[in-house]
């Protein structure tokens, strides 16, 4: 039975969620699909190439449907489902970290924030810029939400050095809703 690229990335999504971005690979997913390696790299050339179509796939999880229509609020929905879609998926936010998609609910993603702050009267290059950030901030946030060691930072090991101390309460603070929140307010700032 000819398998499609639509049930590669499927597969390749299946994998990350069950085991995590290490176990995904062509021979895993030619495994899963019950068919050789080749019909699986007809679909997706390459590891990277494969990569791309996974990470492109995670992003269409953020609807742009029923958006706001003042800019600051819509800019902002995006930045949560875009979180959102990230964490939907186990290491969903390393995947697209690690890839330049520039594929069709990416570029659909990038489009409609550049067009919200566009319309909050942001120069061209500031919206680009400033959609960028806001991309990174979110993309670093839930790689280290979906990667939070289960110890805190100590005292000890900080050791000497004033300026932790001082904030020490707030770097074990694993409140990513809010730290998300507060952050997208600062990149959203005019």
């Amino acid at each position: 039975m000819t398998k499609s690229q639509a049930d590669v990335v499927r597969v390749a999504l299946e994998l990350l969620d069950e085991q995590g971005v290490g176990a995904v690979s062509m021979r895993a997913i030619a495994q899963r699909l019950g068919v050789r390696m080749n019909t699986v790299l007809w679909h997706a050339k390459s590891k990277a190439r494969l990569d791309e179509l996974m990470a492109d796939a995670i992003v269409a999880g953020a609807s742009l449907d029923g958006l706001p229509t003042p800019w600051h609020e819509r800019a902002a929905e995006i930045a949560r489902r875009y979180r959102a879609a990230l964490l939907a998926h186990r290491d969903g936010a390393t995947v697209v970290a690690g890839t330049y998609a520039a594929e069709p609910a990416t570029l659909d993603l990038a489009d409609t924030l550049i067009a919200a702050l566009l319309d909050g009267g942001y120069p061209e290059r500031e919206a680009a810029w400033t959609a960028f950030n806001l991309v990174y901030f979110v993309l670093g946030l839930a790689q280290e939400e979906q990667a939070l060691p289960q110890r805190p930072i100590t005292a000890e090991a900080i050791g000497e050095r004033s300026a932790l101390q001082r904030v020490l309460p707030a770097l074990n603070d694993v409140s990513f809703d809010e730290r998300f929140a507060f952050g997208v307010a600062r990149l959203l700032a005019r």
